[in-house]
């Protein structure tokens, strides 16, 4: 599996995310990954103000860093408390 690093500039507010390292087997997962693996989007109280709105995923940008033997998730998220 593959170690990526994932960031945005896209939604700098305060209560977001701004990068995450996932385990992914392409970029492509990787860039749909949320930070926050709980997330369920078929909830009625989800939506995207912690992250960026799936029409905006390709803004996400996804650097290779490594590879693992770890499932697929999120190692580690960077999230900018309010």
């Amino acid at each position: 599996m593959n170690l990526y690093l994932i960031s945005q500039n896209i939604n700098n507010d305060y209560d977001t995310y701004d990068s995450a390292v996932v385990v992914a087997e392409s970029m492509e997962e990787a860039r749909n990954t949320h930070p926050n693996e709980d997330h369920e989007p078929n909830n009625e109280f989800y939506d995207y103000h912690d992250w960026v709105e799936p029409s905006e995923a390709y803004k996400i940008k996804v650097e290779l860093i490594g590879t693992t033997d770890k499932e697929k998730g999120v190692i580690l998220a960077s999230f900018r408390a309010g």
